[in-house]
């Protein structure tokens, strides 16, 4: 199977290229960037608008991702908003001065000053499009809490921030295959495909096998 990637971001392409690839599927991503206006109200919304849109411009199987961050004491943001935090009004805005990912971190990690409630969590819905009538949806989450700052340098996003239940390390800390067996996005992933293998039968199936 082939299946087109709904991102440029290259932290994402080579974080589920790495997934796929022992499911056999071969990841293609995309030549050029498509825009999305991610007007969606959650994550399962933003998802279907960017694999849609994707589909539009390239007319093959697309995968699509929506995720974020939730934290439920900052009235559960950065959330839908995650990669852009840094320029929302709501907590005040931050400057970028090295990158995005960063000035997001050190929004976050402001705002969180002072707070004893750190619990947070990693959520990813995913998009399987084969066409615009036939799509299929999963979900991800991966629960834990906020340092108080910064570790490690695999991953992106928020990774260095975020520790997850369970481990003294935090995202980016982690090993690639540790963080893909308990990754938001790797339960997403594997959701997925174990839906498509439950439906074995189904025209959406068939067509998903034959991409």
């Amino acid at each position: 199977m082939e299946l087109l990637l709904a991102t440029q971001n290259k932290g994402k392409i080579e974080e589920i290229s790495r997934m796929l690839r022992p499911l056999g599927v071969d990841v293609i991503p995309p030549k050029e960037e498509v825009p999305v206006e991610e007007e969606g109200r959650s994550f399962m919304e933003n998802a279907y608008l960017k694999a849609l849109a994707y589909f539009k411009r390239y007319g093959i199987p697309t995968l699509a991702d929506d995720s974020g961050l939730v934290v439920p004491s900052l009235e559960g943001y950065p959330g839908i908003y995650s990669s852009r935090f840094y320029s929302l009004e709501w907590g005040g805005k931050e400057e970028v001065e090295t990158s995005k990912d960063q000035a997001n971190i050190k929004k976050l990690l402001r705002l969180l000053e002072g707070t004893s409630d750190r619990r947070a969590y990693f959520k990813a819905v995913v998009c399987l499009m084969i066409d615009e009538e036939l799509y299929i949806f999963a979900e991800g989450i991966c629960h834990g809490e906020i340092v108080k700052s910064p570790r490690g340098s695999g991953g992106f996003g928020y990774d260095p921030v975020f520790k997850p239940i369970g481990y003294e390390k935090t995202m980016a800390e982690l090993s690639p295959e540790e963080k893909d067996s308990l990754s938001h996005r790797g339960k997403a992933i594997r959701k997925l495909f174990q839906l498509l293998e439950k439906c074995k039968h189904s025209i959406f199936y068939q067509k998903a096998s034959l991409a």
